[in-house]
């Protein structure tokens, strides 16, 4: 990357990096173009972690919220300033003034801007003050709650549908958008809850809401002499649960006079609360009325999607700018070396953020150990990662894994090379959502930039059925499994080779595989016994079809043709579980249990609640023997500091309860069972799991 900076450093103090992931990496990258000392801080589960490996050397702490451990780590390890990365304590102020007291050098803004900027409601009414554009909304006073009564009265002079958010927090943690006063008191509720959990602070903001938004935001720095530029804009529109999917720069939608108004109006905010730094001010704009934008709120720290501001901005004509570095310069006294007339930018940036969630269950949170990774590269391709083979994904931290960020000349030809990279990208052992980012990016709507908060809400139940195995995967799935018998059978008991030979008419392998949340499949497979690597294969009650399978000798490949196609998967296998992927896609597939139902017409005829994700159980609102309908909620399971409701699947009695608040939970774990009134009654398969059946 080049650089926009042509003075070399005046020092080289050792920077620590209070983060872990892929943004610890990204820093140490910077720090050692720099040639700085880099420093990172890990706790006992990243012990390994690649932050870790990456850095000069490395210190354990408690916890990455433990501002004390941490800057009692930088003074061991001699750091003379500490890069907070995003999260954590990145916008925390006391954290902040506690590195200058300890005579560090914190890597951001001011504490004060920070205050000012991480509460919504002192940040509205700073920005106002300068005259940028605000929602209406109202907010409660810190350590009081409005009662249920203030509350209704105060929503009804903004009108609904309004949103409600933590005035202190960001990323969508807390938010809940609400229709009608009867959803009201529930909405808060929550929404309280998440925030403080989160945040440490459950105080409110509620804002009218806009229909069909954009959300644009723009790139600022600020030196300490004054200077405070905007770097242009970043379109976050592509969202899902709040949360951004998918940024790009420019935004489609601006025209050159819409970004300098919105630029404008950035710098004037920084301005306003006296920042120092590199910063975000995000922006509103309605779908019906494009010419206007409100201010959102203000991120006193990087972004996740700084790189496609780096790639597109141009210094005096040259492309590039590493943020980090800015905010490494900044932070050391050195004034910003360009103006905001030597800004322009060039071409088109994408970025994709990779996340251990699984698309097809309404973006439910994932984890598992990473047993595959492959990343793509090449012309116009960056990955920031903190993942490796061997890597453990948990609820714990953020599901971010990775970001995927690509540059071309224009628009739709940045898209196609993002396609080309995510089908280049391997991720096995935790569920991603890739897939789904190449069917997004692929639609017509993104494709024409009519892009809102919304779109990806809208677009989810005609994008995400394509996610599940099809019967090509089935098939696969299958084979690898058959291939597995032929390795262990016995060459000199006829009998034992998996070919179909049998005392009459050849047999068929059956197979039962049941991939996490979706119902157990048969496939039925049958070797040609004059040609190992031949088969005829039937997928549940689909027609015949010929197939070959291939594994590579050292297992991590499987190389199959089916119906006349031909596809390379690449696999792995983690106890009983196989992994196979493709184009971007990963399928797992267990063996299903002998007496678990095939495909049944309702997936929950059976009353068995499980975990939708691996979490924390909350809450448990109910007891054996309770009468309960369906939808009534049983359980509470958190995980990445969200709430996710698991509801009863139909109407009947509690009859097993194995949830308990504070019990850690795998994904499918059994939470409870549900005894229907009148019970369907279950197609079972044959006694063994591979198990040999006549031809049909």
């Amino acid at each position: 990357m080049t650089t926009p900076f042509p003075a070399p450093l005046r020092t080289a103090p050792a920077v620590l990096v209070a983060n872990r992931g892929e943004i610890a990496v990204r820093i140490i990258r910077t720090l050692r173009q720099l040639a700085l000392p880099a420093i990172a801080v890990y706790t006992d589960q990243d012990a390994d972690a690649p932050h870790v490996r990456a850095a000069d050397s490395a210190l354990r702490i408690p916890d990455y919220l433990d501002g004390d451990a941490i800057i009692a780590a930088a003074h061991a390890s001699g750091a003379a300033l500490i890069h907070p990365g995003y999260g954590f304590l990145a916008e925390n102020a006391g954290f902040a003034r506690a590195c200058t007291a300890a005579g560090l050098v914190f890597v951001g803004p001011t504490p004060d801007s920070i205050a000012a900027m991480g509460d919504k409601i002192r940040a509205k009414q700073t920005v106002a003050a300068a005259g940028v554009p605000v929602l209406p909304g109202f907010a409660e006073d810190p350590g009081h709650p409005l009662s249920a009564t203030d509350l209704t009265a105060a929503a009804a002079q903004i009108g609904y549908p309004l949103l409600l958010k933590p005035s202190a927090g960001g990323g969508g943690k807390g938010m809940r958008l609400v229709h009608s006063p009867d959803e009201l008191a529930d909405a808060a509720a929550a929404a309280r809850r998440e925030a403080r959990a989160a945040f440490g602070d459950a105080t409110l903001l509620a804002e009218r809401y806009v229909a069909r938004p954009r959300h644009i935001e723009v790139q600022i720095l600020a030196d300490t002499h004054g200077t405070i530029v905007h770097l242009g804009e970043r379109e976050c529109s592509l969202q899902r649960r709040h949360q951004k999917i998918v940024e790009e720069a420019p935004s489609p939608l601006l025209t050159p006079e819409q970004r300098n108004a919105m630029g404008q109006a950035a710098v004037a905010a920084a301005r306003a609360c006296g920042y120092v730094g590199a910063g975000t001010v995000e922006f509103i704009v309605p779908g019906d009325d494009t010419d206007r934008f409100f201010f959102l709120e203000m991120n006193t720290r990087l972004q996740v999607e700084h790189p496609v501001t780096e790639a597109v901005t141009a210094i005096r004509g040259t492309r590039g700018i590493d943020l980090v570095e800015a905010q490494l310069r900044i932070a050391l006294g050195e004034a910003l070396p360009f103006t905001q007339d030597d800004i322009t930018w060039q071409g088109h940036a994408i970025e994709c953020r990779i996340y251990a969630e699984d698309p097809a269950r309404n973006f439910l949170p994932t984890g598992g150990r990473i047993l595959h990774v492959a990343e793509p590269h090449g012309p116009g391709i960056r990955v920031d990662s903190g993942i490796s083979e061997g890597t453990t994904v948990t609820s714990a931290y953020d599901p971010l894994l990775a970001k995927l960020v690509v540059w071309d000349h224009d628009r739709a030809s940045a898209l196609r090379r993002a396609d080309a990279a995510l089908a280049r990208t391997t991720l096995l052992g935790c569920g991603t959502n890739t897939a789904f980012l190449r069917a997004l990016l692929a639609h017509p709507d993104v494709a024409a930039g009519q892009l809102s908060t919304g779109l990806v809400e809208h677009l989810h139940p005609e994008l995400a059925p394509a996610l599940q195995a099809g019967p090509d995967v089935l098939a696969a799935a299958a084979l690898d499994r058959h291939l597995d018998l032929v390795a262990t059978s016995d060459p000199a008991n006829r009998f034992t080779i998996p070919d179909g030979w049998r005392l009459g008419e050849p047999a068929w392998t059956v197979w039962r595989l049941h991939s996490p949340g979706s119902d157990p499949v048969t496939v039925r497979v049958r070797a040609d016994h004059d040609h190992p690597h031949r088969f005829h294969v039937r997928v549940a009650d689909a027609d015949l079809h010929e197939a070959t399978a291939v594994r590579s000798p050292d297992g991590r490949s499987l190389h199959v043709t089916y119906a006349g196609q031909a596809r390379h998967y690449t696999r792995a296998t983690d106890g009983h579980d196989l992994w196979l992927g493709h184009a971007g896609a990963a399928w797992c597939f267990r063996d299903a249990p002998r007496t678990a139902p095939l495909r049944r017409t309702s997936g929950h005829a059976d009353g068995a609640v499980r975990s939708p994700m691996p979490g924390t159980v909350l809450d448990v609102p109910v007891a054996v023997g309770d009468t309960v309908r369906a939808g009534q909620t049983l359980a509470v399971v958190e995980a990445m500091k969200m709430e996710h409701p698991v509801a009863a699947p139909v109407d009947g009695t509690v009859t097993e309860l194995h949830a308990r608040p504070g019990q850690s939970v795998p994904l499918d774990a059994l939470l409870a069972v549900v005894t229907p009134a009148a019970a369907p009654a279950a197609t079972h398969v044959p006694s063994t799991t591979a198990a040999t059946e006549e031809p049909r």
